[in-house]
């Protein structure tokens, strides 16, 4: 806990602390403590690794990705074969290494790190199309890595190109398969059967992401690539108590995350580090350099991105926990100069890492496609299912910069089945009136009925986002998701019909009054107006 603490206040990359913790505690620190098992810190690492995929894809929003989807499957395995080809043609060539221990490096360190990635772009203001691809990719790319990773340190000769890239499909696929379906069906029984506890919700939606790792690796098919979809898609599906979930993963991912960077570190032996100091200083620069970039202007090539969002996708390509933990598998199955390969990843992750990780930041701000980190807060809503009457609690918090600031309760005209039933204000709670005017800091309690939830949710957003014009403006999507009597309105007001219409002329309406209270309006009121 002071690691983290620490590692936000200066900066600092956390897996460098964890790391130093580790080896502190190692043969070569303070402690003195002998650990060289490499089979258990893969087994625990692939459980960790496991729980992080699971956080980061119920972090992971759909609207955001669904656009970035064939760019991150083309930087997934084009992108992985040709950094691959290129990082392991600079560690033969210039470090020495036979072909065998340069393709399972080359393989090792192409694998961008899902952990890194997402606890960097999450604090990074950027574009939603960027964290989209890089978040989506790292998320992705674990899959066909392992599956190379695992060919390269087999013993005996390695397959033919064409055979590894028919069973990287293949499992790819049923993973794939494998990981929506768990998550569709845990989500449904979620939304469809009352738990006795709230308590209760994170661990099942927890128990379900690693039961869809379980079912795709028990089929021979990618469980990582499984997780992380099925986590996804209950991340999407509007579950319960989700503000309590989403914590609960949280913690369980910083856990994951600094028992595993602990371990890694108990394993390294510090002195042997020195000799292979300089060739995995040069077998990162050429990924860095030559092998980043060349992948994703080369599986980019077909989507019309700007050159400055590429160059910074190139740089993004964050290395953390991940390679080091794949590379225990050769030492696992006894290759060759195993140990030296675990050392070059090593000392590559840190060392690159140290720089990318700090000036991701400012490279975003120089090249211009940083977001305003002032934009509109969005609201946190959480839902409680109401079983028996078929409705629902909103509990909706009303942060600093949202527009629902000065809305009066009548304004938000939430559709017909859903209202404000408590106002909570400076620790005090008070029925509101349709004149009560909401402010920044309140809590409300919104009572809504299971065929009007969706719409109503939608309305808060808009109205959170674009104030009580938003669906005139149309700030926040729908226009008419409001005042329809539950059915959540179209995407416009052509399509919306009357409902929509009437909502138009309904925010109109508000617009003229609030004008005419500022003394600002020519004469003729709203109803000359109408």
């Amino acid at each position: 806990m002071a690691a983290v603490r620490v590692s936000s206040r200066s900066g600092l990359p956390s897996l460098l602390l964890y790391l130093g913790i580790g080896i502190a505690i190692g043969q070569d620190g303070f402690f003195d403590v002998k650990f060289d098992n490499a089979e258990l810190t893969q087994v625990i690492g692939y459980a960790a690794l496991v729980v992080i995929l699971a956080e980061g894809g119920l972090g992971t929003k759909w609207k955001e990705i669904k656009p970035a989807l064939p760019a991150a499957v083309m930087l997934s395995l084009v992108g992985v074969a040709i950094s691959v080809g290129v990082t392991a043609a600079g560690a033969h060539y210039l470090v020495g290494l036979d072909w065998r221990q340069s393709l399972i490096i080359g393989a090792v360190v192409s694998s961008t790190d899902a952990a890194a990635v997402f606890s960097v772009l999450r604090k990074v203001p950027l574009p939603a199309r960027v964290t989209g691809v890089l978040e989506a990719e790292s998320g992705f790319n674990d899959a066909p890595v392992v599956i190379l990773v695992v060919a390269f340190s087999t013993k005996g000769p390695v397959d033919s190109w064409y055979v590894l890239v028919g069973e990287i499909a293949l499992e790819l696929a049923i993973g794939a398969a494998m990981g929506i379906a768990v998550g569709w069906l845990g989500s449904y029984g979620l939304r469809h059967v009352a738990l006795p506890a709230s308590g209760l919700y994170p661990i099942a939606v927890m128990a379900i992401a690693v039961s869809a790792y379980a079912a795709g690796a028990l089929v021979h098919g990618s469980g990582f690539l499984a997780v992380y979809l099925a986590a996804m898609v209950l991340g999407n599906a509007k579950l319960p108590h989700w503000p309590a979930t989403r914590g609960f993963a949280d913690g369980l991912g910083w856990i994951a995350q600094i028992g595993m960077f602990v371990l890694l570190g108990l394993l390294v032996t510090p002195h042997d580090l020195l000799d292979d100091f300089w060739p995995a200083v040069i077998v990162g620069l050429v990924l860095t350099v030559v092998a980043r970039p060349l992948e994703v202007f080369i599986s980019l090539a077909p989507f019309r991105l700007p050159w400055q969002e590429k160059a910074l996708m190139s740089w993004a390509g964050l290395r953390g926990a991940v390679p080091i933990i794949l590379a225990t598998i050769p030492m696992v199955a006894g290759v060759e100069g195993s140990t030296r390969v675990f050392n070059i990843v090593f000392v590559l992750v840190i060392v690159y890492t140290l720089i990318q990780g700090p000036t991701l930041p400012w490279l975003a701000k120089a090249l211009k496609i940083a977001d305003d980190p002032a934009e509109t807060a969005d609201l946190g809503i959480e839902s409680a299912p109401l079983e028996r009457l078929r409705g629902h609690l909103l509990s909706v918090a009303i942060p600093g910069r949202s527009k629902m600031h000065g809305v009066e309760v009548g304004e938000l005209r939430l559709p017909a089945g859903a209202a404000v039933t408590l106002v909570v204000r400076d620790g005090k709670s008070f029925v509101p009136a349709p004149s009560t005017v909401l402010r920044r800091g309140d809590e409300l309690l919104v009572v809504t009925t299971d065929p009007v939830r969706d719409a109503a949710e939608e309305r808060l957003h808009a109205v959170g986002q674009g104030g009580k014009l938003a669906g005139w403006l149309g700030a926040g999507g729908r226009t008419g998701s409001g005042g329809s009597g539950g059915s959540g309105g179209s995407g416009d007001v052509g399509r919306a019909g009357p409902h929509a219409a009437h909502d138009a002329v309904h925010d109109m309406s508000h617009a003229l009054k609030a004008v005419k209270r500022l003394g600002k309006t020519g004469g003729g009121g709203p109803k000359s107006h109408h």
